[in-house]
């Protein structure tokens, strides 16, 4: 969860090559707008609604919105990357410079985790400081790809050795789990390997390095390709490719676990499998092109797009809307709550979301010029005069 790409170049504003990075916006408000769907009904949801086809396919659908963050912080990563390079930028300073930002990620991850803690307390176990949490682990793995950026002093290389880590990372998840468990650690380190936390075994709601670092590699790997010269003059047949790539990818996860060769002797594929990553990576991909034809020739063209708005501000709606939902702060009572009264709470929170990440970028980029719109708008509407007109 970044704070968004260049407004410059990836916002539905200004010429075609600022559209043509819009969707990366776009893709992370998606995964915004799916974060709080799942933990709106999760949170609200009780008695028979708990049963229902609502609360089932929103489990369901809550496989997509974390692999989807965690894959378009790999993105991110190579944008950066790829920018400095071209800068001239020496491959020390470019990997210095991620390594701190994955430091700064996995220490607000921490803050988060004491924040919670403060206002669960006395409730709330110490325990709970050490769980691990998606920031955590997207700062880690951002650590780790600046460490590979600095290895792999070419774009080529660099996406070869990402690509091989996501698939080693994905292929080491089943026996970390299991027969290769680091149970000698501590389990506040072993939780950062398989998410084990204090129950003894893995925890699979938690966000430990294995299997979810897998997907911030796939998108280092991915980027890398993406930004090249001849995807960057030609961004309609890349992505296009990119679709057509996960449609077969999909075909070959479900192939593969059809199969009945079995590497691993405990096979849980919606937890550990590697055909389970490789079959939420394909629908990664695939929704790479739909993002890209809404923004390049759909609604995303339009001055204003609610999801590329919370795309620009991600980390901080997600921070945000926790305490809504989930903290001492929730607008509805946890757990007792109908599908109707749990939907117009989610309708609630996306409103406001989008308007803390309008106040965020009040001062620059999209935001600010949404900001002048909506008070000329007011003006006309209301006649509001002097009180609510520019500067």
């Amino acid at each position: 969860m970044g704070t968004g790409t260049d407004p410059k170049r990836s916002g539905a504003l200004g010429g075609p090559r600022a559209q043509r990075l819009g969707y990366i916006d776009w893709l992370r408000g998606l995964a915004c707008l799916g974060m709080f769907e799942v933990h709106a009904y999760d949170a609200w949801l009780g008695g028979a609604a708990r049963q229902g086809r609502v609360f089932f396919w929103s489990r369901f659908s809550g496989a997509l919105p974390a692999p989807l963050f965690v894959f378009l912080s790999g993105v991110a990563c190579a944008l950066v990357t790829d920018r400095m390079r071209r800068k001239g930028v020496a491959e020390s300073k470019i990997a210095k410079q991620m390594i701190l930002r994955g430091f700064q990620i996995f220490g607000l991850g921490l803050l988060f985790r004491v924040q919670e803690f403060a206002l669960a307390w006395p409730a709330a176990p110490w325990t709970d400081l050490g769980r691990v949490d998606v920031l955590n682990m997207i700062g880690l793995s951002i650590v780790a790809m600046g460490a590979v950026c600095w290895l792999a002093r070419t774009r080529a290389v660099n996406a070869a050795l990402a690509a091989a880590l996501a698939l080693g990372v994905a292929m080491l998840t089943p026996p970390l789990w299991t027969t290769w468990s680091p149970n000698w650690l501590p389990w506040y380190l072993e939780s950062y390997i398989n998410g084990v936390h204090t129950m003894g075994t893995p925890q699979p709601w938690l966000f430990p390095m294995f299997p979810w670092s897998a997907f911030a590699f796939a998108g280092l790997a991915l980027g890398m390709v993406l930004f090249a010269d001849w995807p960057a003059r030609n961004p309609g047949k890349a992505v296009a490719m990119l679709g057509a790539s996960g449609v077969g990818l999909f075909y070959l996860a479900r192939f593969l676990d059809g199969n009945s060769v079995r590497l691993y002797a405990t096979y849980d594929y919606w937890h550990t499998s590697p055909n389970f990553f490789l079959a939420r990576l394909s629908v990664l991909l695939m929704l790479m092109l739909v993002g890209f034809a809404y923004c390049q020739w759909g609604p995303g063209r339009l001055k204003f797009s609610p999801l590329m708005q919370l795309g620009q501000t991600s980390l901080l709606v997600y921070w945000v809307h926790i305490e809504f939902v989930y903290g001492r702060f929730s607008i509805l009572p946890k757990a007792a709550e109908s599908v109707p009264m749990a939907t117009l709470g989610l309708g609630i929170i996306f409103v406001a979301m989008i308007l803390l990440s309008l106040a965020r970028t009040r001062p620059k980029g999209r935001g600010g010029e949404v900001w002048v719109w909506l008070r000329r708008r007011a003006v006309q509407l209301f006649g509001a005069g002097d009180a609510l007109t520019e500067g």
